[in-house]
């Protein structure tokens, strides 16, 4: 598990296994984003502050039972330390999103009649995006993690409409399908949350508040990259 290197700009990340590991951010630690989400990684450049990327290698499937609040908390917890046994001096970040509809968890789509068929259900419905965080640094024993709720009323939605976004933004890789970062606004009637950028997989403000707690210095002079 080779990171890659992101340095608080808007380019594209590139894969995993392209370049050396990020420097440390100016404590000592270098900080890891155990995602390979550009939409994640996106968000974190917001930060400006240097990290790098790494694939997490964790089952998804959730357990019987289990709620979709639940299953979100419990992965990016583990996407945090499975990444963190490779790099155990790093502070990594873990995250997971799972569209919780009246308590039935939808995933990623993964192609298009799954994602179709999402639509579908969650047609004039309000669904809950569990998003979850976490921040793990095995060294020095830290481990937090939070979950952002968002709530998404969508809109009644005719086949027409759910076939031209689909074929537009080909969200298969987003769970519940909704991109709301794109076309997708358009599906929806309200959004309600405290931490603006969880709907989008990554709640910024949660993750400095981890962040801080785990020794991070996010304002820091020699921190902050122009």
């Amino acid at each position: 598990m080779k990171p890659s290197t992101v340095a608080g700009t808007q380019s594209p990340v590139p894969p995993p296994d392209s370049a050396r590991p990020a420097p440390a951010p100016g404590d000592g630690r270098p900080l890891i984003l155990g995602s390979t989400s550009r939409y994640r990684s996106e968000l974190l450049q917001r930060l400006r502050i240097p990290f790098s990327v790494a694939a997490p290698d964790v089952d998804e499937t959730p357990r019987a039972g289990e709620a979709p609040a639940a299953l979100a908390t419990r992965l990016a917890l583990a996407k945090a330390h499975a990444v963190a046994r490779s790099s155990p001096a790093a502070v990594v970040i873990g995250a997971d999103q799972v569209a919780d509809l009246a308590g039935l968890p939808l995933g990623k789509p993964g192609n298009h009649a799954r994602a179709r068929a999402q639509l579908r259900q969650m047609s004039g419905q309000t669904v809950v995006f569990q998003t979850a965080v976490a921040v793990v640094c095995l060294e020095s024993g830290f481990a937090q993690g939070s979950l952002a709720a968002v709530r998404v009323t969508f809109r009644e939605l005719s086949d027409d409409e759910i076939e031209n976004y689909l074929h537009a933004e080909q969200p298969y890789d987003c769970a519940g399908s909704a991109k709301s970062e794109g076309l997708g606004i358009a599906l929806l009637a309200s959004i309600e949350s405290d931490d603006p950028t969880a709907l989008i997989g990554l709640p910024l403000i949660r993750t400095c508040t981890m962040l801080r707690a785990a020794g991070v210095s996010l304002l820091a002079g020699n921190r902050v990259l122009s």
